[in-house]
């Protein structure tokens, strides 16, 4: 597999597919610009190199359809100001043939939102899958999804993905693409190769102990994850909203708060297999309740099993955050996925700020802790602690496939996998 650090881009143009999938504010302007920052080590070494750039991203969810408040346009001077140079922009990716052409070395053009086209992600658009003409309708785009990322492939000499928030996904741009490049013109950008890495250390590479925090509301989205975990580390700890659901699975009371009331068997389940695996569960004990979904709420300590009716338990209790904190000090390998309350309010911070701080504490003991998932990368950030574990993931979706054991399209398709 080709290598970025050995590559020389000096006379080539490099179409570089990026997450520029950024969170802007009513004005269109950036509100965190985590994603672009990350980039950045990729795209100056192509231009350092002397080589033309072309940028490709999505940002958000336009379902095939031009949306103006999802274009890339609006992001066009961030990204200049951040790369140190201009930034030209192609106001249909599919059209850029022309501008691709006419790129000089060190010239960078930044393309329309790739989701703009329905064959940028392959679905068909306007019938559902129990329809009898659907799979004719899956063959059809798949055959159009081939076009477009050949188009694509055409502006360019060269294919780096650097985009692991979408590397689970096989996307015209982040794997389909990969099939018109050999194996010496495609590779993975600094910041995918940091990702691969830092993925490989915590499920190849254990050092012992080994603690992972799953948090999140519901179970059942974090399940393939933690039975793949459940063959890896010594200690398990699930927090957040499916506290509940292990809550009432065990008899307990918990009043109106978040539970999966059809997975509970499956509660039941995870904490007889961490027993018979000798996995140190841990869960629990008590809360914070609420009267009321805000931060204003009334609010009171009670056991995690008996929530009276009409409260919600919304943060892990004194006791939880003290059996948590136990649980991740002495670890050596450390995965943070999903906040322990609802941090997004500060009165419910406590709990989601004991494991940060007891994982710095760890790191800087000699811990390798790797935190991933939107909500928890949110925490790090809102505790000004990012710079103190040892990587922060930009991939949500994507490291929780990884962590699952699933082979990701983005990565396979420039390791030809």
């Amino acid at each position: 597999m080709q290598n970025i650090d050995n590559f020389n881009f000096a006379g080539k143009k490099a179409i570089v597919r990026v997450d520029f999938n950024v969170p802007l504010d009513e004005n269109g302007k950036i509100t965190d610009d985590t994603r672009i920052r990350g980039a950045l080590p990729t795209l100056k070494k192509i231009l350092a190199d002397g080589g033309a750039l072309i940028i490709m991203s999505h940002m958000g969810k336009p379902k095939g359809k031009v949306n103006p408040k999802m274009s890339l346009g609006q992001i066009a001077d961030a990204v200049a100001e951040k790369l140190g140079a201009p930034v030209q922009f192609a106001p249909d990716c599919a059209k850029a043939a022309d501008a691709a052409a006419a790129l000089k070395p060190g010239e960078v053009l930044l393309l329309e939102n790739l989701r703009f086209y329905p064959e940028e992600e392959g679905k068909p658009v306007g019938i559902e899958k129990t329809d009898p003409a659907y799979d004719e309708a899956k063959k059809e785009m798949k055959a159009r999804q081939k076009e477009f990322a050949k188009t694509l492939a055409s502006y360019a000499d060269v294919y780096v993905n650097d985009a692991f928030g979408t590397a689970h996904r096989k996307h015209a741009s982040t794997a389909v693409i990969a099939d018109y490049f050999d194996a010496d013109s495609k590779m993975l950008g600094y910041l995918m190769e940091k990702e691969v890495k830092a993925v490989d250390n915590i499920l190849s590479n254990i050092k012992r102990p080994f603690t992972a925090i799953m948090g999140g509301s519901k179970v059942s989205t974090k399940i393939g994850i933690i039975e793949n975990l459940m063959d890896k580390v010594d200690n398990l700890i699930l927090c957040g909203g499916m506290t509940y659901t292990f809550a009432k699975a065990q008899g307990g009371n918990v009043g109106k708060s978040i539970c999966e009331e059809d997975k509970l068997q499956l509660a039941l389940d995870i904490i007889a297999k961490a027993k018979a695996k000798g996995v140190n569960l841990v869960l629990g004990t008590d809360c914070v309740a609420a009267d009321d979904f805000s931060n204003d709420a009334h609010t009171q300590i009670v056991p995690a099993n008996n929530i009276p009716d009409g409260w919600e338990g919304l943060d892990a209790g004194p006791e939880t955050r003290k059996a948590f904190a136990d649980a991740i000090r002495g670890a050596k390998t450390i995965l943070w996925n999903g906040p322990a309350g609802v941090f997004e309010f500060d009165n419910f911070t406590a709990g989601s700020r004991a494991i940060a701080d007891a994982i710095v504490e760890a790191t800087a003991n000699g811990a390798f802790s790797l935190v991933g998932g939107g909500d928890s990368v949110a925490c790090v950030n809102k505790f000004g602690v990012a710079d103190k574990v040892s990587y922060v993931s930009t991939g949500g979706g994507a490291l929780l496939e990884a962590i699952e054991g699933k082979v990701l399209p983005g990565v396979a398709a420039i390791k030809g996998e």
